[in-house]
């Protein structure tokens, strides 16, 4: 399965045209796409109105929707993280930091485009689509 980023669905959702969009749209309806709750957060905190909010709402529903943290993945991320800043590399964002960890333990794929995921495929093994 692949997991979605915010990255992504953003750009998808505003018209914005970019390779990882492209596959996107490809990828719909032809595999299961994840949609975690703190890419869905992040999705949604972006958006200007209730309305806006609600529709965004209803064009996600369609997607499976997982958690993306719990215990276990906190501790695991977080050891992501000391791994790659033992390396001189930074992760600036938590919700990445779980995103990533989140794909690389359960086995998925991720579609984003954030730089912030090219460490974790470099050096941790993060699988991209």
């Amino acid at each position: 399965m692949i997991l979605v980023d915010s990255s992504v669905w953003i750009d998808h959702l505003n018209g914005v045209m970019t390779d990882a969009v492209s596959r996107l749209r490809l990828l719909i309806g032809q595999q299961q796409l994840l949609l975690g709750d703190l890419v869905l957060c992040e999705v949604l905190r972006g958006v200007r109105s209730e309305a806006q909010a609600r529709a965004v709402q209803a064009r996600l529903q369609e997607f499976a929707f997982v958690t993306l943290a719990d215990r276990d993945l906190a501790i695991k991320a977080a050891a992501n993280y000391r791994s790659l800043r033992g390396r001189g590399i930074t992760i600036h964002s938590t919700v990445d930091l779980f995103i990533g960890t989140f794909c690389m333990e359960r086995g998925h794929a991720l579609l984003h485009s954030d730089r912030d995921f090219e460490p974790m495929e470099r050096f941790l093994g993060l699988r991209t689509v």
